[in-house]
């Protein structure tokens, strides 16, 4: 087989792989990582690649590393999901570096965390005065969570008494790209002709719309194509 044809198949072969390994590890593996995500990713992406465009490696060898790779960071998975010791050792602590208004200096120097990056992290957080913060927190991913004293939290709808809508499900999509998601109407228990009767009202047929989404308080948003704006923003 001439050697531009083999990289093609092994690169082929090597995305496919990836795209195998990472449906069977789930969401974990793309999400912000812990240092044992790191690892394990970093080390299915160095087989991966080695596969596509290292020809003196006998596919079959990389294909079995990479397999015992996935079992063995699935295995490390499931362990940490039924031990809680497990989880600690694999992904550690979070750690404590604001507390009532006062920077905890010891935990950031174990960390190597530095005063720029928590400042930076903090306005990421709509935080631009540190005496705000109640506890600042850096989360196992490296995230950073943030608790503000009560006198500086956004008052909420329950704070003010006012009265809310209820509501009880997850915004449900109903039209895209013209297309009635037929699979959605079902699993609620709505029909097309209640949906037609709907853009009936809003003087719509389906043609007219791009977007159409039934939220939590029985509320529906609909975009259509035509937005008659005289002068939209995106325009070159």
């Amino acid at each position: 087989m001439p050697e531009h044809f083999e990289i093609i198949l092994r690169s082929i072969t090597s995305f496919g792989m990836l795209l195998i390994g990472t449906r069977i590890l789930g969401k974990q593996t793309i999400s912000q990582m812990t240092m044992f995500d790191f690892v394990a990713t970093i080390s299915l992406g160095a087989i991966a690649a080695n596969l596509a465009f290292n020809t003196s490696l006998k596919v079959d060898h990389t294909i079995i590393a990479f397999v015992i790779y996935v079992v063995i960071i699935f295995t490390i998975a499931l362990i940490s999901l039924k031990s809680r010791k497990g989880r600690k050792f694999l992904a550690g602590d979070p750690t404590i570096v604001i507390q009532n208004g006062k920077i905890l200096e010891k935990n950031m120097n174990k960390m190597r965390y530095t005063l720029d990056y928590l400042n930076q992290q903090l306005r990421e957080k709509d935080v631009f005065n540190i005496e705000e913060v109640l506890f600042a927190i850096i989360e196992t991913n490296g995230s950073l969570t943030v608790l503000k004293k009560p006198q500086f939290r956004n008052v909420t709808r329950q704070d003010l008494m006012i009265p809310i809508t209820p509501e009880f499900n997850l915004p449900i999509e109903l039209i895209m790209d013209r297309e009635v998601i037929k699979k959605n109407l079902e699993q609620n228990n709505l029909t097309e002709s209640w949906l037609h009767s709907e853009l009936k009202k809003r003087n719509l047929v389906q043609h007219d719309v791009l977007y159409a989404v039934l939220s939590g308080n029985g509320n529906m948003y609909v975009d259509t194509y035509e937005d008659h704006i005289h002068s939209p923003i995106d325009k070159e």
